[in-house]
């Protein structure tokens, strides 16, 4: 058995070169973004989250009554019943994240989401021991975004899933172009000491003509159910009958779209990029293989993409009778979570963040408690070979966070034989022409300023002479820059991070359930550091 030897190492989010200012800014708690959030990313926000949550009637009967309905289909954890009945009490909160039902899990920071709220969730019952905190994976079911989430990388290899099936990808069924993906990835990952396992679990959990959504639940609950995590399914008309007067209201007044037009016209004047824009009505219409957009014209209501008619009370009216055909989109989805949870903390990726920060004065509207936010964790996995690669080169992995043309000036530097600068040259140079602008002035005051332009255009010709001796000098390493790419393209494939492309399926392969257990021992609470995990 190979198990996962590791150590970890901490990076501040902004040396990372890749999230956005209003992030970044978030987590260096930027006082021009304290109006667009309730309380800080902290014990003590948490503390002030909970008082606030006392005072919110959450239906907990349902929510215990729905999920034991929804875990009766799986092998549930004595961890997982544990907390589900938990929830049932006043002093038992959650701490949760959400994200759609990619095809086997998708990109591996859906992983590592789960893994923060579980971790801070510990951390929370360790210094708030009067109190009980459990950790909710809220899945995304409903979404109908098939082109984000009908595909996965597998060791930089692009598998798609292609289905002629519609609406919400929760509800598709897996078909035999499902089943081809996993014969494909089958014979990639058994030659790992753990492949068999992996695959195993995915036919386990992907069988032809059950949905999306009841295979991603088992999933993750074969992978997660030994921590105690309870996975939310919210397509659900238990939960729905909850938000009636909310959708009601946004239908028949379009409430939401102007509260959330105002924060987000108020966060770009502070100079933030707008993540999410409400629309007029924010809900969609869910009925069998349909997920569409409603929209108002008129008098009238219709389906978007349909033959879907109603008057106002013919909406109403299928409204109260089945809410489940009522889907929100990302500005009512917050809402709808943390009105059917006893929630206190939203744990979310860059983008997620910034568009919560948008919708404060709108849960203040529905006077719903508005979450701690909570910037999920990240991880860059580095296996043993790409490390000794990377020594073998004379840089450290933090340098490779830089670009790649910045790490060949760094070689050469370091490496050339040659002197490829003209620093000396340049304050020998400074001298000469402090010496002609004296000798000029002599002559002529009006001479001097000629000869500080003979100087600035001799400087910008050394200087280009300097950039041509590196380019040059630069060639003599090709065998070294293709060896950097080759490491950059495993690291931060198509550019970007790794965490938002691979799958955890050749991880889980190569180390084991051990993977998961190791990410959980270096995943952090609240201090908000790209964490870096290297194998021995």
């Amino acid at each position: 058995m190979t198990n996962m030897d590791c150590t970890s190492t901490r990076l501040p989010y902004r040396q990372i070169n890749k999230f956005n200012k209003i992030v970044l800014d978030y987590i260096d708690q930027s006082p021009q973004l304290k109006p667009f959030f309730a309380n800080t990313p902290s014990l003590k926000g948490v503390q002030k989250a909970i008082e606030t949550r006392k005072k919110f009637a959450t239906n907990r009967k349902v929510l215990v009554q729905e999920l034991k309905k929804q875990y009766a289909s799986v092998s549930t954890s004595e961890r997982t019943k544990k907390n589900i009945e938990a929830l049932a009490s006043d002093n038992t909160f959650t701490i949760t994240t959400a994200h759609q039902n990619n095809i086997f899990t998708g990109p591996l920071y859906f992983i590592y989401k789960i893994l923060h709220i579980i971790k801070l969730a510990e951390h929370c019952k360790t210094n708030l021991p009067d109190y009980n905190f459990v950790p909710v994976f809220y899945m995304g079911a409903e979404d109908a975004d098939l082109e984000e989430l009908n595909h996965i990388y597998l060791s930089g290899e692009k598998i798609v899933w292609n289905t002629k099936q519609t609406g919400a990808v929760g509800r598709m069924k897996v078909d035999k172009e499902l089943t081809k993906l996993i014969t494909l990835m089958e014979g990639q990952l058994i030659v790992l000491p753990f492949g068999n396992d992996i695959v195993g679990l995915i036919k386990d959990c992907y069988r032809e003509g059950d949905s999306i959504q009841s295979c991603t639940f088992k999933l993750v609950n074969a992978i997660f159910g030994d921590y105690g995590l309870i996975v939310l399914l919210p397509d659900n008309a238990a939960f729905k009958k909850q938000m009636i007067p909310v959708f009601e209201n946004d239908l028949l007044n379009q409430t939401a779209s102007g509260i959330v037009e105002k924060t987000a016209e108020q966060l770009s004047n502070a100079g933030y990029k707008v993540q999410a824009n409400p629309r007029e009505i924010n809900l969609f219409y869910l009925k069998d293989n349909i997920r569409e957009r409603i929209v108002k014209k008129n008098i009238q209501y219709s389906i978007f993409n349909t033959q879907y008619s109603f008057s106002k009370e013919h909406l109403i009216e299928e409204l109260n009778n089945f809410p489940e055909r009522f889907s929100p989109n990302v500005i009512l989805r917050g809402l709808y979570q943390e009105t059917i949870l006893p929630n206190l903390a939203f744990i979310g990726g860059g983008g997620e963040t910034a568009y919560w920060l948008q919708l404060k004065n709108l849960f203040e509207h529905y006077k719903v408690p508005f979450p701690v936010l909570v910037l999920r964790n990240s991880f860059l996995v580095i296996e043993k070979k790409w490390h000794e690669k990377i020594s073998k080169l004379g840089f450290t992995v933090d340098d490779f966070f830089l670009s790649t043309d910045e790490l060949i000036n760094k070689l050469v530097v370091k490496e050339s034989s040659n002197e490829t600068r003209l620093n000396g040259s340049f304050t020998q140079l400074e001298e000469l022409y402090d010496g002609f602008k004296k000798q000029a002035a002599a002559v002529d005051t009006s001479l001097a300023k000629h000869v500080d332009a003979l100087k600035i255009k001799t400087v910008e010709r050394l200087q280009e002479l300097e950039k041509k001796m590196l380019r040059a000098e630069k060639r003599k390493f090709t065998d070294q820059r293709r060896q950097i790419n080759t490491i950059k393209e495993n690291l931060f494939p198509q550019n970007g991070l790794q965490e938002r492309a691979e799958n955890i399926s050749y991880c889980y392969a190569k180390w084991g359930k051990d993977f998961i257990h190791k990410l959980y021992e270096h995943s952090l609470n609240l201090e908000q550091e790209f964490v870096v995990v290297k194998e021995k």
